[in-house]
């Protein structure tokens, strides 16, 4: 029963490596740990009995060794040895086993003294060995001056990193901190313990000492009338697995090839005849190291058995599902089976697109906005907010209105503010409003192909030419769409600019725009009034004010703010009611000729003094000849200035432009979303699945299109036998409990 669950972590170990997943599952192994020259290497070729390590000075254990021991029977093939990477070749000549560690050690880790963190696993049946699984780590190195100074010399001469030391430490701390590890700490007996590097290693990860076992070496080194009982026993430095002594070969032994059956028997007699050791000689030696290993590691595998079902459990069902989305290779071969896998994936891939508009799908990302609600977003943020932006009178200024006043009168004074000033300044403004409705088709268009490229359904990623045409199907039928679309929203701008609508129920109109002008100078005045009588509160002395200049300000201004200079004085009204309506009339129509400006002021006849009719005539003649040289070049700065009654109407065409804008803004923000759902996305999600059946349902089509991914087809084998061996050792684990 031992060596069946120790042959079952072994098996595991060297199965699920190929595939680098084991880590997963923290199995039970006993790591190696010790620091260079503590005697490791002797301790593992002892439990052997076979010389097979490289041997020699500096680093010599450059990649892990995951060696894995398998009690063989006398009547099998004898002793041979595997290694992972080169499976189908056994190694009777252990010699040969050493020099194909070293040349896999060179391979990766370089001909010098760099290290790798790929481990080398190999396999080794003897009837001599107890089934273990040990790995054998590189070697602590010391920090002192004169080690740091070799490392260096080392580092220039070679490759070796100048941080081997730390590189060494964080591989070996890697093995060490798996919990269902059990760490071997090798340590030399002719040295203070306490400040053996292996152990002090060890405490960072079991500071009780739970699942560490110290091994001494080079007992029979130590000084004359000195011994490591006190070690032996746990009186100096308490472990919960206790130490075991051990005596190795020494280097003459092996330079003279002592054979290791020689090296055990003077092991044992090493501690029968030793007087302060042969108390406890049963409980020390390399024989007895390798029973309490096998033991401590049967207990250990035993203790995390069902943790360890409950894992592989788990592992069974995840690696089925998984297995399950590669599919049957089996189910490609035959055109009925082929036309039916086909037709499956066109309608799974479409109904993945759909469910990504809708929102229904089942694998939404939850850390960004995606498919549907990135298109709602579009439409209510982007192109909300870009048509926010665009301010109703952009790029219009003053004189812009202005001119467009002057030219839209022709030669005739105006007798009202004309209506074709206000239609050729609108409807440039409204076509500000196309910019941003056309870039909200082509963003929803880059949405929808942006859903078609993202596909996690792996059935369909083993066939990427299958793939590949299925998205240019759907990118096909999007830039059919996306034509049509923006013509149409072109199209409603250009019907809003066709016929401007001065009728519309939410146009302020003349009438309206007049009222809120007339508002806002009441409400200025009032501000005005209200800062000087306050400035008359907090100064007596500054509100003494002429007759003669409150009298000239009455005169020159009229309640509605028109200046009487232009020509309008307005009839007096007893209660004032008829103001804004003769105001109205003043811009509108409806004033009798002295009452208009535009005729011609009369201030100039009345004030002209009388002469002779032939010096008048003289007088026009050169008056007309000056206006004509003048009238042949462009207009000078002060004569283009706006006279008040200009200010005004220019202030009221801002205002027309203004509320028919916003007429026309919230109608485009209302269209423009309805017309790309209707003619993209609601038209693409409708025949989507059509479209595909009808371009790729062709029997002519299906051999090329389920050619499978050879990436896919290796993985589904892994896959495969990854779920294999968790079947297999679940039932075994399970049949142990």
């Amino acid at each position: 029963m031992e060596n069946n669950l120790i042959e079952l972590t072994n098996k595991l170990q060297t199965v699920l490596a190929s595939i680098s997943s084991y880590e997963s599952l923290d199995l039970p192994q006993i790591v190696v740990v010790g620091s260079q020259s503590s005697g490791k290497s002797s301790v593992l070729e002892t439990i052997v009995q076979r010389d097979f390590l490289p041997r020699g000075s500096g680093i010599v254990t450059r990649r892990p060794l995951i060696l894995q021991l398998i009690t063989q029977r006398q009547s099998d093939a004898g002793e041979y040895a595997e290694f992972m990477h080169c499976r189908d070749k056994r190694f009777f000549d252990f010699d040969e086993i050493r020099q194909e560690i070293e040349r896999e050690t060179s391979r990766l880790a370089g001909a010098n003294k760099g290290i790798s963190r790929t481990p080398i696993h190999l396999r080794i049946y003897s009837p001599k060995v107890l089934t273990l699984t040990l790995v054998d780590l590189p070697g602590l190195t010391k920090n002192g001056r004169k080690k740091r100074m070799l490392t260096i010399l080392i580092f220039l001469l070679g490759d070796q990193p100048q941080d081997i030391e730390k590189q060494i430490r964080s591989l070996i701390m890697d093995y060490i901190s798996n919990p269902n590890s059990i760490i071997l700490a090798v340590s030399p007996a002719n040295m203070d313990v306490a400040n053996s590097d292996s152990l002090k290693l060890a405490r960072q990860v079991d500071p009780e000492g739970k699942r560490t076992i110290g091994v001494l070496t080079k007992l029979d080194l130590m000084d004359a009338g000195t011994n490591a009982l006190d070690v032996l026993m746990g009186r100096s430095y308490p472990l919960r697995l206790g130490f075991i002594g051990v005596v190795n070969r020494s280097q003459q032994d092996i330079l003279t090839n002592k054979s290791m059956t020689e090296a055990i028997d003077a092991e044992e007699d090493f501690f029968r005849q030793h007087s302060a050791y042969r108390s406890i000689a049963s409980r020390c030696g390399t024989k007895y190291l390798s029973k309490q290993l096998n033991s401590i590691l049967y207990t250990r595998i035993k203790e995390k058995l069902p943790e360890l079902r409950s894992k592989l459990s788990s592992l069974v069902s995840q690696t089925q599902q998984e297995l399950n989305q590669y599919g049957d290779p089996a189910f490609s071969s035959g055109d009925l089976h082929r036309g039916s896998l086909i037709l499956k994936l066109l309608t799974k891939f479409s109904n993945d697109f759909v469910a990504a508009i809708d929102g229904t799908s089942s694998e939404m990302s939850t850390k960004e906005l995606c498919g549907g609600a990135r298109i709602y977003f579009i439409f209510n943020n982007v192109f909300g907010s870009a048509l926010d932006g665009i301010p109703p009178c952009a790029n219009l200024s003053n004189n812009d209105i202005r001119t467009a006043i002057r030219n839209s009168t022709g030669p005739r004074p105006s007798l009202f503010v004309p209506e074709l000033a206000f239609d050729l300044l609108v409807r440039p403004q409204i076509k500000l409003l196309e910019a941003p409705s056309i870039r909200c088709v082509e963003l929803v268009y880059e949405e929808l192909m942006k859903i078609c490229h993202i596909s996690d359904n792996k059935e369909l990623m083993r066939y990427p030419r299958l793939h590949t045409k299925l998205v240019e199907v759907i990118s096909e039928l999007l830039r059919e769409r996306l034509s049509p679309t923006s013509n149409y929203v072109q199209s409603l701008i250009s019907i809003e600019t066709a016929y401007i609508n001065t009728n519309h129920p939410d146009f302020l109109g003349a009438a309206g725009a007049m009222a809120n002008l007339e508002n806002e100078s009441k409400r200025k005045k009032k501000v005005s009034e209200t800062k000087r009588r306050h400035m008359r509160t907090e100064s007596p002395a500054s509100s003494v004010v002429s007759v003669g200049s409150r009298a000239e300000e009455e005169n020159h201004l009229v309640p509605n703010g028109v200046h009487k200079e232009n020509g309008f004085t307005p009839t007096p009204s007893v209660n004032g009611a008829d103001n804004k309506e003769s105001f109205l009339t003043y811009f509108f129509g409806g004033a009798n000729k002295n009452e208009r400006p535009a005729l011609g002021p009369q201030e100039m006849m009345n004030n002209a003094s009388f002469t002779s009719p032939l010096s008048v005539t003289s007088m026009m003649e050169s008056e007309l000849e000056r206006k004509f040289e003048q009238a042949s070049i462009q207009p000078t700065e002060e004569q283009l200035q706006a006279s008040d009654r200009e200010e005004i109407e220019i202030q009221l065409i801002r205002t027309l432009i203004t509320s028919y804008f916003n007429i026309v803004r919230k109608n485009i923000q209302d269209l423009v979303p309805k017309s790309i759902m209707h003619l993209l996305v609601n038209h693409s999600r409708e025949s989507v699945q059509n479209r595909l059946v009808a371009s790729l349902y062709k029997e002519e089509l299906f051999r090329e299109l389920l050619q499978e991914d050879e990436g896919v087809a290796a993985d589904r084998e892994k896959c495969k036998t990854m779920l294999d061996v968790y079947k297999q050792a679940f039932e075994i684990v399970n049949n142990a409990l």
